[in-house]
This record gives structure tokens, sequence and C-alpha cells, in this order.
């Protein structure tokens, strides 16, 4: 029996009840493991730099550095970690600033119980590509 490691990841989100909210949807699967939890962007960056996760989950609005600031800081110095926004701004404009930033997906926290490790199996599936993920009112956004 050939046996799978699992998936790193990183929770990054300002709000307990959020994150607390995503490592209980990830418990129940076996290939994500919860490696740590921060709460605001500078946090983030050390966490992230001592644990290079495969992927970092990482909200927008957070005390500073912000979570667009952390994606671009991070994409640069970990280029093999990827980056799912998960947010609340419903916005063109900020998924392409998230996209700008190195962000490999933009999810929306509305979508986050249904589609959450849906997006993390696309995400993990295409770690050696440029494939995108995006939730589907934005994805309809972009591409109707």
């Amino acid at each position: 029996m050939v046996s799978v490691s699992s998936a790193r990841v990183l929770l990054s989100d300002d709000h307990a009840i959020v994150r607390h909210g995503l490592l209980t949807i990830l418990e129940d699967t076996e290939q994500f493991e919860v490696r740590g939890e921060a709460a605001e962007g500078s946090q983030t960056i050390q966490l992230a730099t001592q644990l290079a996760p495969d992927i970092l989950i990482l909200d927008i609005s957070m005390p500073p550095p912000n979570g667009l600031e952390v994606a671009a800081q991070l994409h640069q110095t970990l280029p093999d970690t990827k980056i799912l926004m998960i947010t609340m701004h419903e916005s063109e404009e900020m998924l392409r600033a998230a996209g700008a930033a190195g962000a490999s997906g933009y999810l929306l926290k509305s979508d986050a119980e249904q589609l959450l490790t849906v997006a993390l199996n696309l995400l993990e599936e295409g770690r050696s590509s440029a494939r995108p993920v995006f939730s589907p009112e934005l994805a309809k956004q972009l591409f109707d």
C-alpha cells in the first residue's frame, strides 16, 4: 500500500471563528494537514517562512501587512507555496490584485463551506501549473 502524504496547510485570518471553521472543514479530510494558524500579516510571514506550507489559506483584510502584501512577499520567498485567498470581497478588482500578488486561487468566504476542499484539491493537483481557482460567481463575472 502506497502512503500518500498530506498537503501541509497554514491558515491565516484575523477572525478566530473563521480559522476555527476552516480548521473544522479540513479536519474531516486526510489529504490536508493544518500545520499552523496566524491572525495577522506579520505572524503569517513568520510562520510561513518557518513551516514552508504547501498551501496558504489567506484572508485579504487583516492587520498589517494585509493579505495582498503578504501574498506578494511570500510568492517571492516561497514560490512553491500555493496561496488561496479567502475573502468577503466579491470584486473583480480585488481578484485581479490577488492574482498580481501571486495568489493561485480566490474563494469567497460564502463559498468556503461547500468549496474549500474542492479548491484545495485543484490547487494541489495543479501544483506544477499555473491553473487558477476562483469562486463560481467571480468566474462568471470574469469569463461571461
